[in-house]
């Protein structure tokens, strides 16, 4: 089974956006903003009210850039994550209850700190491509990369 998720990522010139994940599922890990769609939720919609409920900012622009499932070993099911860029917003990022935001010079982006999968899909990202893929993570904490699969598209 499936289970639809957003996040997304900021970029402003040569800097992203990122937010320091202050607890539940991916603490303690530099990461986009995203989350769970709500019932009835369009997956758009809930990628801003997302950006808006972590960071305080009203997206301006949105534009889907990629489709990756995620699996873990020993848990049923998938994740589908919906990522997102936006390059224009309303508003100064703020503290929430679950993330810290932090601008990144994009040759400073703090890798060591993120999710395994993030430096094989980032520089399609940053290269303004398209691209789809699935990963599947070992036992544990999510920090082993068992298998991998990405393609860049034209369309998603």
């Amino acid at each position: 089974m499936k289970k639809q998720m957003t996040l997304c990522i900021v970029r402003r010139g040569d800097e992203v956006l990122l937010g320091m994940k202050k607890c539940g599922f991916g603490a303690g890990r530099w990461n986009g903003f995203g989350g769970k769609l709500n019932a009835d939720e369009a997956v758009e919609q809930a990628a801003r009210r997302e950006m808006k409920e972590e960071a305080g900012i009203e997206l301006i622009d949105l534009e889907k850039v990629g489709v990756i499932d995620f699996e873990f070993q020993g848990k049923v099911g998938i994740l589908e994550v919906n990522i997102f860029r936006s390059t224009d917003f309303s508003g100064e990022p703020v503290e929430s209850e679950e993330m810290k935001p932090q601008w990144f010079d994009l040759d400073e982006i703090p890798f060591a700190q993120m999710w395994p999968d993030d430096i094989h899909w980032f520089p399609l990202f940053l290269a303004g491509k398209k691209f789809t893929g699935r990963f599947l993570f070992g036992e544990g904490e999510g920090n082993t990369i068992v298998e991998q699969e990405l393609n860049e598209v034209k369309v998603l």
